[in-house]
């Protein structure tokens, strides 16, 4: 068996014991490559439908042509999606322009996902992070719970052998489960190539400028890259020494800002 086909089985095997455990799951579903791999999976999971909803955190603050795609998709792939947004903040003018990125995230994503899980009763969330993406997201687990605070306890996370994972939650708590856990970038490049997946056309380059992660506008750049195909992503990778996040504001505006961010419960 071939090195993607391996990571794929174990993250439908991890897909499948989730909805197995689980009685209201959800996805989230950001726009960027790794969430589309992770619907992907989802879809190749249930041959063909997800059959819980998807969520988007709307921050009003994407580019434009995430709007675009993410509408293309969900039409395309028949996704019940759920579009959840702090309207509160939104009209108190919280915005990465005008806010500290740690408030700005915490009002517009965090608080956002809390009013909707407060609503829906999520018990458990399928997020599409990757250990090599972030120091503080190798600490992760693949079932991740958080207490009925939204927090992340990452000194104090379930041990998981032999590929046993167990919700172990209480009531009003929710656990991440993390399928891609332990794929890479370049990972899921390949994947994407292999498996002809859609992505955001900000991926690729565009006048000697390309986007490695998305996110809102104020706080995302491109970075220097002639790659405008798949392959030259890929082959632009295996020399790469740049950080996959180097263009997100929010790892390094401030020391230990995506821990913070994270145990209290940013994605």
């Amino acid at each position: 068996m071939d090195h993607l086909t391996q990571l794929e089985n174990r993250s439908i095997y991890i897909i499948r014991e989730a909805y197995a455990q689980f009685k209201n799951m959800a996805c989230m579903w950001s726009v960027g490559k790794d969430s589309c791999v992770t619907l992907w999976l989802c879809r190749k999971a249930f041959f063909g439908k997800i059959p819980f909803p998807v969520i988007h955190i709307d921050t009003g603050y994407k580019f434009p042509e995430m709007y675009t795609f993410r509408d293309e998709i969900t039409k395309k792939w028949g996704l019940d999606l759920i579009v959840a947004e702090n309207k509160k903040a939104k009209e108190e003018g919280v915005s990465p322009k005008t806010h500290d990125k740690f408030e700005c995230c915490t009002r517009l994503k965090t608080d956002a996902l809390k009013i909707l899980l407060d609503e829906r009763k999520f018990d458990a969330l399928i997020l599409a992070i990757r250990r090599d993406e972030h120091g503080i997201r190798a600490k992760e687990r693949y079932f991740s719970p958080r207490d009925q605070a939204f927090q992340w306890d990452y000194k104090n996370q379930p041990p998981e052998m032999w590929n046993l994972y167990k919700k172990l939650h209480e009531s009003g708590t929710h656990v991440r489960v993390h399928p891609i856990l332990h794929w890479t970038e370049l990972d899921v490049w390949n994947y994407i190539k292999r498996e002809n997946i859609p992505i955001n056309p900000l991926y690729f380059a565009k006048n000697g400028k390309r986007y490695r992660s998305l996110g809102c506008v104020p706080c995302t750049q491109p970075i220097d890259s002639n790659a405008d195909t798949i392959d030259k992503i890929i082959e632009e990778l295996k020399t790469s020494k740049i950080s996959e996040r180097a263009g997100r504001a929010q790892d390094k505006e401030k020391a230990y800002m995506m821990q913070k961010l994270r145990s209290l419960g940013y994605m």
